[in-house]
């Protein structure tokens, strides 16, 4: 059986198609360094900052993040 992951790959390569670093966005969003460890690390974060990112980047929530299958074994 395969889990469901989150993937933020689409707000990484948001962010460079912006001409902006992560630590730009963290600032921005009014994120903390904890925040963008776990989405670095494929972990949930809470609604109210996925917001607050979409608000920022003028983005819907399908450009910035996607849930995608993982495959037992597979290597995140």
């Amino acid at each position: 059986m395969s889990n469901r992951i989150i993937s933020y790959d689409k707000l990484w390569k948001l962010l460079v198609d912006k001409k902006m670093s992560k630590a730009d966005l963290r600032r921005a969003a009014d994120m903390s360094s904890n925040t963008l460890t776990k989405m670095r690390h494929r972990e949930k974060i809470s609604m109210d900052v996925l917001l607050r990112i979409c608000n920022y980047l003028d983005a819907d929530i399908s450009e910035v993040c996607e849930f995608i299958k993982e495959e037992p074994g597979e290597v995140k």
